[in-house]
């Protein structure tokens, strides 16, 4: 007997629902598809348990950070005319936080806020640190205007006499450098001198009329390897009057989502001469170290790393709007210079995945030693919103085998790196915005602190945004073709930081916010990391948008398993402070514990998006710390040369200084 299909004898289906069901094939197996590859792909989720006992590794106490009084609190900010329909947006940015050494005491316990309620830069000493009263940094007598609001600061000895200045960036005018001055004591408003950074003139009202820089981010290192500290600035917004309540209707928009270059643009500044003294000064001059197709940019945030072995640092400018951009670079003393350098692609990794091919929104970028093998890996913040602009952060690995593996591929323009967010479950937060890599549990295991969160309000307009990214791009640089954005719509205001931490046993990260107590719904932006109470332990500062900002103190108790560097060179300009000298820019610091665990550290001059970590260098010694540490230090000198030097250090703080040799201070 001949096979045939099964069939109901008479309960054929009728023509019509045939029809229908051939219909509905293309659709059911396309739903059978998405099933499939979200089963496949999906991660196992820590369970409750897990995360309870993992969270027992740390514990952070939450200290309000003083503030100076009768400072306004505003909610929205003053924007161009053009822009008013969209004010919340355009007020989205600006909450900054840094920790450093400002007073030189030894300790990076003195925090550099731009808080945008009052759009005031905040000097304050850490909680449960130091005495003196809180102040505000004003440009005067330099020339300002209404129309001008501080995006952040960064601490840094620009002009390299030993002291700690700030410089601090703006919308709405080029940055000032508030010099520290040799005879104060203490600090105050007074202690510094507002200086240009690039020079202006004083007009007799007092008007600034200086270029219309609208700067989010910011790099400072070494670029040319000449021993001194240069400056990177990085433009959001073209040069246009975007907080002028009465500014001319020139200001636009990206003119794309994904591939956006009409934006400020990158300014580098080299270092050229510094004073001291009673009035000091510094000088820098741009150079056209960027092409311009490949540094305009929407961006938000940047940071640098050597990776090639020439202690030259590396650049990466994480955009918005645009393409993220990593550069190589091939400076020479006098002459900063950067090359692009992208990832290559194969047949199965997505174009956004892919280094500068993405089509992502870069927030923030953080290098550092994320898998311990003595390479930087690289943590991009994206948007990441479930339901919404569902991307990614990138977590770039490094592919490369050693520094001189790197140095073959930049030169070929290639990007040694590949993305395995997804593999660490490092992928989804939300909002992304700064993110930090740091140890806060002595472990010698790298935690992420991440902050998130776009605007808060009480109306979900989060439809009206994903209408707008799913639009035509032409229709995206005039600003009137933009969905409303006022006071009361809230698109992602609900998102919270998170602190991510690394399961024992396997590659994947947990965010324990919510079990640390870290989990409020408050949109954060700059985070800043340092031990300033000098306990062996990290603490965090956390600056939020149209909020009051939180400082997080470590509160483990000690157990001194830790090795923290403090890496000076001497100060080049004559009268300086007795302090042992100024930063060492870039210098590299990598370890090996008895155990056999490889770290690699920086001392990092700036990146991030609107936080800055203090210049120390801090390794978690996990269960090794009770054995020396074979510490491997590389470092430029203030001539430019090259040293590379091994010492043995015991556990604990050590302060050295940097020469022809590493010699440490003990009378500190």
């Amino acid at each position: 007997m001949p096979c045939h299909c099964f069939r109901d004898k008479g309960k054929s289906l009728p023509p019509n629902d045939v029809n229908r069901l051939r219909r509905a094939l293309p659709a059911l197996f396309v739903l059978v598809l998405v099933v499939a590859a979200y089963l496949v792909a999906r991660l196992p989720s820590a369970s409750a348990a897990t995360r309870t006992e993992m969270a027992q590794r740390f514990k952070f106490t939450e200290l309000a950070i003083a503030m100076p009084p009768g400072l306004p609190e505003h909610t929205v900010r003053t924007v161009n005319p053009k822009y008013e329909h969209i004010r919340s947006w355009i007020s989205s940015v600006g909450a900054a936080v840094a920790v450093n050494d400002l007073d030189g005491d030894g300790a990076s316990d003195d925090l550099c806020l731009v808080d945008p309620r009052s759009d005031s830069v905040i000097v304050t000493p850490a909680p449960q640190t130091g005495t003196y009263a809180p102040f505000v940094l004003t440009p005067a007598p330099l020339p300002s205007g209404p129309a001008i609001a501080p995006m952040g600061c960064t601490p840094g000895d620009f002009n390299a006499d030993g002291r700690m200045d700030a410089l601090v960036y703006y919308w709405g005018r080029t940055p000032v450098v508030f010099l520290h001055r040799p005879e104060a004591t203490g600090l105050s408003a007074a202690t510094f001198t507002p200086t240009e950074l690039v020079p202006q003139a004083k007009p007799a009202d007092g008007r600034y009329r200086g270029p219309l820089w609208n700067t989010n981010a910011v790099a400072v290192a070494d670029f040319d390897g000449d021993g001194h500290v240069d400056v990177g600035i990085f433009n959001y917004f073209p040069e246009t009057a975007v907080l002028d309540p009465n500014g001319a209707p020139n200001v636009s928009m990206n003119h794309s989502m994904s591939h956006a270059r009409n934006a400020g643009g990158a300014h580098i500044l080299r270092f050229v001469s510094a004073t001291g003294g009673s009035e000091p000064s510094v000088t820098y001059e741009e150079q056209p170290a960027i092409a311009p197709a490949v540094s305009s940019g929407w961006t938000l945030g940047a940071t640098t790393a050597d990776l090639d072995g020439d202690l030259l640092p590396e650049l990466y400018l994480a955009n918005d709007f645009g393409n993220d951009r990593f550069f190589h670079n091939v400076s020479t003393p006098g002459t900063i210079c950067f090359k692009l350098a992208e990832g290559k692609r194969d047949a199965t990794t997505p174009k956004s995945l892919v280094m500068g091919h993405d089509s992502f929104k870069g927030m923030a970028a953080e290098f550092g030693d994320l898998d311990h093998d003595g390479r930087f890996d690289l943590f991009v913040s994206n948007i990441t919103e479930s339901w919404g602009l569902e991307e990614s952060n990138h977590v770039w690995q490094n592919t490369a085998t050693d520094a001189a593996d790197a140095h073959r591929l930049l030169d070929k323009g290639v990007a040694p790196f590949r993305n395995v967010a997804g593999d660490k479950n490092l992928a989804w937060t939300g909002w992304g915005w700064d993110a930090k890599m740091a140890d806060f549990d002595n472990s010698g295991q790298m935690a992420i602190v991440q902050t998130a969160g776009f605007v808060k309000g009480t109306i979900n307009r989060f439809n009206w945004l994903q209408e707008l990214a799913m639009s035509n791009d032409l229709m995206l640089q005039e600003p009137q073709m933009w969905p409303n954005a006022k006071p009361g719509d809230d698109i992602s205001g609900s998102d919270h930081m998170a602190f991510w931490a690394k399961e024992d046993g396997n590659e994947r990260y947990v965010d324990l916010s919510p079990q640390l107590g870290l989990a409020a719904e408050i949109p954060t932006r700059g985070v800043a990391v340092a031990d300033a109470d000098r306990d062996g332990a990290q603490d965090f500062a956390v600056a939020r948008q149209w909020g009051a900002p939180a400082y997080y103190r470590n509160a483990r108790p000690a157990d001194g398993n830790f090795l923290g560097l403090r890496l000076f060179r001497p100060s080049t300009v004559p009268g300086t402070a007795t302090v042992p000298g100024s930063p060492a820019y870039g210098a590299q610091v990598r370890i090996t514990t008895a155990d056999g665990r490889i770290q690699l550290s920086q001392v990092d001059g700036g990146g991030g998006h609107s936080g800055k970590r203090s210049f120390d260098v801090y390794f978690g010694l996990g269960a090794a710390g009770d054995r020396p540490v074979a510490a491997q230090i590389s470092w430029r000198a203030t001539d430019g040369s090259q040293h590379t030097q091994q010492l043995d250090l015991a556990k604990g703080w050590h302060d050295l200084v940097l020469t022809d040799r590493a010699t440490e201070v003990t009378n500190r």
